[in-house]
Formats: structure tokens, sequence, C-alpha cells
């Protein structure tokens, strides 16, 4: 059986494992295993170790370019210091300032509009979607 089949095998193995026993696979084969809930993520990620360690893993230039993307901006910082955003919620005007180091809310400075919706809401939201950033169909 060529090497490449092996893989091909162990990779198909992987299909009938479950969370714990993924787990257990990653522990042996890599190191300690990432904290996912998903059996299914795991399993993915396990596949592509074992090709990637198969194969050689990403080239030079692929890994220069994934790595020269740079800092990201946290989505509405790119507004500038200053902007202001606001939403009506149930009766209650959201009004957000944007600093260079985050959002001014309430006194407060927040690292991120998501944690400014959930704290005002009391519910899950995407922050930039909540202040109208994006597209209510994306």
């Amino acid at each position: 059986m060529s090497k490449a089949s092996e893989i091909e095998a162990e990779v198909e193995a992987l299909a009938g494992l479950g969370l714990d026993a993924l787990r257990e696979s990653w522990r042996v084969r890599i190191g300690p295993p990432p904290k996912l809930k998903s059996a299914d993520l795991l399993r993915q990620l396990l596949a592509w170790h074992l090709q990637a360690h198969h194969h050689g893993g990403l080239d030079h230039d692929t890994r220069r370019k994934l790595g020269g993307r740079g800092p990201t901006v946290r989505e509405g910082c790119n507004l500038g210091a200053g902007a202001i955003l606001r939403r009506d919620w149930q009766g209650q005007r959201i009004e957000v300032v944007v600093e260079p180091d985050g959002f001014r809310w309430d006194g407060t400075l927040w690292s991120s509009l998501s944690a400014i919706a959930r704290t005002a809401t009391g519910t899950r939201w995407n922050g930039p979607r909540f202040f109208g950033l994006r597209d209510p169909a994306a």
C-alpha cells in the first residue's frame, strides 16, 4: 500500500469516530486537542493535519500570503474616531462613539460592537448588524 493510500485510509477511518475518539487520535498524533465540541469540525481539522503532514503542509508563498494580511480592523473602527452609531431598541436610544481603541457606550470603552449590543439588549447580536453596518440579508 502506498503512503498516499495509507493517508486516504486514515482519513476515511476518521469518519467512524466520535468526538472522544477523535480527541484521543489528535492527542496521540499531534498533542493536546483543541477545545472543540463539534466532532465534524475536529474530524476535518485532523484530516487536514494528516494530509498536510504527508504532503509537506503549505508552501512558502502560501504561508507568506496568509501571514501578510496584516492585523484585522474591528468592524466599525473603519468609520473613524468620532463617528457615532445610533440604534433605538425597545424605547431606549443606544449611542456609541467610535474611538481609536474601541467603542464608547454609556461611559465605558468596549472592545466590540457585539459586546455592546449583547449588554444593551440582553440577547446575542452581531454588533455590526445590530448597528446597521451590514446588509440584513448577509
